[in-house]
């Protein structure tokens, strides 16, 4: 495949950042965009809702089912799977974007923060690709594609900040295991992880504000990448957006701040 044109995509977590951006790459080829999310009514702390989502996929040429819900509530996330299957005849591809981010270290890291992480991440990943399944079973070109990092084991990452750690490696490992568990079903898997931090909202709002987003590469970059492995064969594997787009692509045009900082990596990455 060139193009997504025709297809029809289920993302969580599309109302802004990266969910957004994949969903209005798709959306230039002609998809067809279903997204989960929980903002209904603007929220000063974010930019965007799922109407505003829905008004750039639709102006970028795709056809937009915004549903409003909690990606940790499994009956809606069913009926929010089963209602896109309608609209648009079927869901070839599903996207784990929905993600909370809190790195604090393990002493100072609320039990209910613990849950939160781990019940969006890890749980909502396996919530919307179980729901996706026969879906993506049904479809000739059916994969998952999940927004979570490497398995990078080495000291420095596993002690960072545990509780996130499991949350984010939880998703991958899920990831790994549907490629391995439906590689007969002609179902793919793959995992997206960009090299520099993304200049998304919760990056200004945790970790630094305007000189995080300085140091930062826009969304679009994950969402070309994503572009390319949706459009691709591959399976089982934990990529890197730089790495995906390859040596021809133009990075310093993904610069959040064309006369920004230096680069930060992001976590879970070794220079």
């Amino acid at each position: 495949m060139t193009d997504l044109r025709g297809r029809s995509l289920f993302i969580s977590g599309a109302s802004r950042g990266i969910g957004l951006a994949i969903a209005v790459r798709a959306a230039r080829d002609g998809a067809n965009i279903a997204f989960l999310a929980k903002t209904d009514e603007p929220d000063p702390r974010l930019p965007g809702t799922v109407h505003t989502a829905a008004a750039e996929i639709e102006a970028a040429g795709g056809q937009a089912l915004p549903i409003v819900g909690d990606v940790r509530d499994a009956d809606a996330v069913r009926a929010a799977v089963d209602r896109a299957a309608e609209r648009f005849g079927g869901i070839d591809a599903c996207v784990n974007n929905a993600s909370v981010l809190n790195l604090s270290a393990t002493a100072e890291l609320a039990v209910k923060r613990f849950d939160l992480m781990q019940a969006v991440n890890a749980r909502g990943t396996f919530v919307l690709s179980q729901a996706c399944l026969p879906h993506l079973r049904a479809s000739r070109r059916g994969q998952i594609l999940t927004l979570s990092p490497p398995l990078n084991l080495a000291p420095r990452w596993l002690g960072a900040h545990p509780g996130y750690m499991l949350a984010k490696y939880g998703m991958t490992l899920l990831t790994l295991g549907f490629a391995a568990e439906l590689a007969d079903d002609g179902v793919r898997a793959n995992c997206l992880w960009p090299r520099t931090i993304i200049a998304t909202a919760a990056v200004r709002n945790l970790l630094g504000g305007d000189a995080a987003t300085a140091k930062a590469r826009s969304p679009e970059i994950v969402a070309d990448a994503a572009h390319a492995i949706l459009c691709g064969e591959q399976t089982g594997q934990c990529v890197i957006d730089d790495e995906v787009l390859g040596a021809d692509a133009d990075l310093e045009a993904y610069r959040a701040h064309p006369e920004g900082d230096e680069l930060q990596l992001d976590i879970f990455l070794d220079p």
